[in-house]
């Protein structure tokens, strides 16, 4: 049985972003956790290293679902793709909740990780190429809120868990991963397939109806079609033209596009956020907020963080990338020299760890206190409304037809290369080098700024396939480059124009033809008459 398609932008990328969802339950999945003394008890109390490994084996097994995830999109399709990353989330949700100790728990997160490497890769394709060239900001911002909305409703859901005695504790939290998941492979086979993608496999009647269902309510003949899909169609066979193989990531300027996809989504990691968000119970209670206080204290920033996205999506595309990429770097960079200089000047060392957590060994209090707590928050809020979403827009926005899907896995690698470093990093620095370790991320976020201003052209306003010329040889300077001002809006209008001359003479021609016969009626009027 053949099931009905549904073609609105917005729904379907509410559809396709409950990927982005897991992602965020399996983050808070640990941060609402990690802090209670069920999981202390049971784990044994793991820090430093160990507690870095359990953190970033999600990371881990993103990394190898990056790498997968773009041969297996271009082979079934992107949409497919993320039914086929939904197995591995039941299966990975199963070992967690199911585990006996350390080693089951991270087999479960590796698990997990496959899913969201595939997922955070292939959503922002599928978005990417059925959204229209002045909405695609805004819809891919979607994947960035629905990530955010499940951090903030698994972290209540595990804080609320946090009350249950035992195991059932965090085993409860881990069993309600399944749900999404379910919602997710329930939603897939009733939203179409990318027509970009159908094009590329040379189902080209799918493709335009599926493009003009989308885009024009299913009209063929309006002008956005036939100029988006004419478009479409001459730059796929300048690039099956270009070469097979992985040269074609790194020849006639290819790198420049390959290397702006995997920077921006390190940078994402690289800026120190996952600092608030895997570890900001840690950060708190640096600040002397314990129990209760901090668990909600620490859920309160994942209510900003879904406000000011939010907030940025009605924005984002008339703001462009550069400016909040650029100044959205700084910023966070001034925030982590805030908060590592406040810790630096007042800490206190707890040797046996605040509250027995040993991955916390200093503790400021009074103004110094609050100074890091208000730092951490208008840090979140800074990163909600500028790196954290732009990074997945530009990422899925750089890259030719032909590699989109590669190419998102290797910008998804570099995301998840440092995520897994980072994870593993933190609980160590926190123990070792301590207020250092933000400023570390300061002087990154500044190193991240002047990439950004100095490599990456904005592709805000343009279509896919005019980013291309962006990234060419004959292309302008980055910081030369504006928002708008799209080839493909004067493409439309000549079609339209086509259109209306089209028409024009057509009705020119029609108006001769009924003169011409309107002639011969009179003649042959006239000839009667004389007869008679």
């Amino acid at each position: 049985m053949k099931l009905p398609k549904t073609y609105n932008t917005y729904f379907l990328a509410i559809i396709a972003t409950i990927g982005g969802m897991l992602f965020g339950f399996d983050i808070s999945s640990m941060s609402a956790i990690i802090g209670t003394p069920q999981y202390i008890d049971y784990f044994d109390n793991p820090h430093g290293v160990v507690q870095g490994t359990i953190g970033s084996a999600l990371a881990a097994g993103s990394v190898v679902g990056s790498i997968m995830a773009g041969p297996i999109s271009d082979r079934i399709g992107r949409r497919d793709s993320i039914m086929f990353a939904c197995l591995w989330w039941l299966v990975g949700t199963a070992v967690q909740v199911a585990n006996n100790g350390r080693g089951m728990l991270i087999a479960g997160r590796v698990l997990n990780g496959v899913t969201v490497g595939i997922t955070s890769s292939q959503v922002p394709v599928y978005l990417a190429e059925i959204a229209k060239h002045n909405k695609r900001g805004a819809i891919i911002v979607i994947q960035q809120l629905a990530i955010e909305w499940g951090i903030l409703v698994m972290y209540f859901i595990g804080y609320g868990c946090s009350f249950i005695k035992g195991t059932a504790s965090f085993r409860t939290a881990w069993g309600i991963q399944f749900v999404p998941c379910v919602f997710l492979m329930c939603g897939l086979p009733f939203l179409p397939r990318s027509p970009r993608w159908l094009a590329m496999v040379d189902r080209t009647d799918e493709a335009i109806r599926t493009l003009a269902k989308i885009q024009a309510d299913g009209r063929i003949d309006d002008p956005l079609v036939i100029a988006e899909y004419e478009e479409i169609m001459t730059v796929l066979s300048a690039e099956r033209a270009a070469g097979k193989g992985w040269k074609k990531f790194v020849s006639n300027g290819m790198w420049r596009r390959t290397m702006a996809g995997f920077t921006v989504q390190a940078w994402q990691q690289l800026s120190g956020a996952n600092v608030m968000t895997y570890y900001i119970v840690y950060v708190f209670q640096m600040a002397n907020l314990t129990g209760n206080i901090n668990l909600i204290s620490s859920g309160i920033q994942y209510a900003l963080f879904i406000i000011f996205t939010t907030f940025i999506f009605f924005f984002i595309d008339k703001i462009g990338r550069r400016p909040l990429l650029v100044y959205g770097a700084i910023s966070m960079g001034i925030c982590h020299f805030v908060v590592g200089g406040t810790l630096g000047a007042h800490y206190t060392y707890v040797p046996g760890g605040v509250d027995g957590n040993l991955n916390v060994l200093m503790r400021v209090t009074g103004g110094a206190a609050h100074t890091v707590i208000a730092f951490s928050y208008l840090l979140i809020i800074i990163y909600a409304i500028t790196l954290a979403p732009v990074c997945w827009v530009y990422a899925a926005e750089v890259w030719s037809l032909e590699t989109r899907a590669t190419g998102m896995g290797i910008a998804a690698i570099g995301n998840w290369l440092f995520n897994f470093a980072l994870g593993l990093f933190i609980p160590p620095a926190f123990r070792n080098i301590l207020w250092k370790s933000f400023i570390v991320f300061g002087v990154l976020c500044f190193g991240a700024a002047v990439q950004f201003y100095f490599t990456y052209p904005e592709t805000c306003g343009k279509t896919i396939e005019e980013i291309e010329l962006l990234f060419g040889p004959e292309g302008p300077p980055p910081w030369k480059t504006k928002p708008g001002n799209s080839r493909l809006d004067r493409e439309i209008e000549e079609v339209r124009k086509a259109q209306t001359k089209g028409e024009a003479r057509a009705s020119i021609s029609r108006v001769v033809e009924q003169e011409k016969q309107a002639t011969v009626v009179q003649k042959e009027q006239t000839l009667v008459e004389e007869t008679v």
